[in-house]
């Protein structure tokens, strides 16, 4: 380990002169990084990598999925429950049956139990790969909503569905009731575990004499106990640090100062961005182990068995896009649905072409011990692995380049925004200086007399003008001013909830311009 550290730090240069190249190019940057991996892997005397599973999952897990449960909108996520529900267990489900009975047709010596293995593996799309291709071109809300809330829970799901096939292929039986008790389990465990440990932090944070520094290394600490109390009952870690996240997510402005929620989304922005970028380097460079094992089959069959699955996956998704629109049209006539228009082909066929494979994946391939309970080899782990890795690069490189080009071709407006994001932004700053003068002129109007510098904020409101930054300001009219940010904010937060189709991404950035506004008030 000592000895290949320079290998090791040269890898991150690499990592980020290859991010910089995509944003450059405008690629998404897993495809670099993937494609990368696999070129160092070829140069002669470059070590040989040996990924460890629980590292993937340890690690890498936990904090990604828990800065994406931060992220994402809860009010889209919850609006678009029922689809999102859908992709992140039913299509999961036909996915991984879909794969299981192709595999056992065509593959020689796979079972149905490998094949439903194979499928749980294989069946989860990436978060972080459709993330980074969406940020170069615009869609609509409702679409890049569906993919993150999506990508939050079907983690959770094809792991679940991993390890009753796993159960099945190690013990060489499958029984259904135990099953269900131990996948209900699995859900509510999970969720419920990730709630309580979330609410001890939230008091944490909220009753202890925190500062923005212990407040970081807690938001750190929280994702890894949540996944691993999880793991230690046997429940889903996924969902425990989802749910968690969510939670915090939802009350940060309860609990969280204006600096620690600045501070702290500055740090999980540059921690995540180093994460991804090694995950997907390391999939490249996981090539020369997993072939090295592959024996039994040439390389031309499971190349071709790779095409084949990854050819089932995408069809599978597509479908699945199209029968969620036909189910939603149904369902609209007996209850309430999201959206009762008609979507059109293009929304399925975007969701359906969002489908690229990534860590998670390799990480649960990995996870496949070498021998079985008994002491006999484990059937086709090396074959799995393979396949696993031409799923994960096939879908990346072909999808992940295309991708881009469909969107733009397809050229689809956002049903959901009825006015552009300036007016939008314009509006909520116009009613953010009325609810500020409202409340100034309604608590403090005799001390707006007597202060400069309270008027000058007054007329700053009034001509929606930015307050001058060496402007002096007496304690007192700090205090006012604090409590009147914290008015807009309560304001906000409210209006959010209360308005459905207000974009969640504008109020947010205006809730950080309040926590701007209160840490600039700190140097005044």
């Amino acid at each position: 380990m000592i000895e290949n550290f320079p290998f090791y730090l040269s890898l991150i240069v690499v990592i980020l002169l290859l991010i910089m190249l995509a944003n450059k190019i405008k690629v998404a940057y897993p495809v670099l990084l993937v494609l990368a991996g696999l070129g160092i892997s070829f140069i002669p005397g470059v070590p040989i990598l040996h990924i460890e599973p629980e590292f993937l999952f340890i690690i890498f897990l936990p904090p990604l999925l828990y800065e994406a449960s931060w992220t994402i909108s809860w009010k889209e996520l919850w609006r678009w429950r029922r689809i999102i529900g859908s992709f992140a267990f039913v299509v999961v489900f036909l996915t991984a049956m879909s794969v299981a009975f192709v595999a056992n047709y065509f593959i020689p010596g796979f079972s149905l139990a490998l094949g439903f293995l194979l499928g749980g593996i294989i069946s989860p799309p990436d978060a972080v790969s459709a993330g980074a291709i969406l940020k170069f071109v615009k869609v609509p809300k409702r679409l890049s909503s569906i993919l993150e809330g999506e990508s939050l829970l079907n983690d959770a799901s094809s792991l679940i569905i991993f390890r009753f096939a796993m159960i099945a292929v190690t013990t060489g039986q499958f029984i259904w009731y135990k099953a269900a008790v131990s996948f209900g389990w699995m859900l509510i465990g999970g969720v419920g575990i990730g709630l309580v440990i979330a609410l001890i932090f939230m008091k944490a944070h909220k009753y202890l004499p925190t500062d923005s520094n212990i407040d970081i290394v807690l938001t750190l600490i929280a994702p890894y106990i949540m996944y691993m109390a999880a793991e230690e009952v046997h429940s889903s870690g996924v969902l425990a640090v989802v749910s968690g996240g969510l939670f915090l997510s939802y009350y940060r402005h309860h609990f969280l100062s204006s600096s620690s929620r600045i501070r702290g989304l500055n740090v999980w922005e540059s921690l995540c961005f180093v994460l991804n970028g090694v995950v997907f380097l390391l999939i490249g460079l996981d090539l020369p182990e997993i072939t090295e094992g592959l024996e039994g089959v040439d390389i031309a069959s499971a190349i071709g068995y790779g095409v084949l699955i990854t050819a089932v996956l995408i069809i599978a998704r597509i479908l699945s896009s199209y029968g969620a629109v036909i189910v939603t049209l149904i369902a609209r006539n007996f209850i309430k649905v999201a959206d009762s228009r008609h979507p059109g082909y293009k929304v399925p066929l975007l969701i359906g072409w969002s489908g690229m494979r990534g860590v998670v994946s390799l990480a649960a391939a990995l996870s496949i011990p070498l021998h079985l309970e008994n002491g006999d080899p484990f059937p086709q782990r090396n074959l799995i692995l393979f396949i696993t890795f031409v799923v994960i690069l096939i879908t990346l490189l072909l999808q992940g380049i295309t991708l881009p080009y469909l969107i733009r071709k397809i050229n689809m407006p956002d049903p959901d925004q009825l006015v552009t994001e300036e007016e939008t932004v314009t509006l909520i700053r116009k009613q953010l200086a009325e609810k500020a003068l409202e409340y100034l002129h309604a608590n403090y109007s005799e001390l707006l007399r007597e202060q400069k510098s309270l008027q000058q904020l007054a007329r700053k409101w009034e001509h929606n003008i930015q307050m001058s930054t060496d402007m002096i300001m007496a304690e007192e009219c700090k205090v006012v001013y604090l409590e009147i940010l914290s008015e807009q904010r309560i304001w906000l937060i409210n209006r959010n909830k209360e308005e459905t189709m207000l974009n969640e991404e504008i109020v947010r950035s205006q809730l950080k311009y309040l926590d701007l506004e209160e840490e600039r008030l700190r140097y005044v």
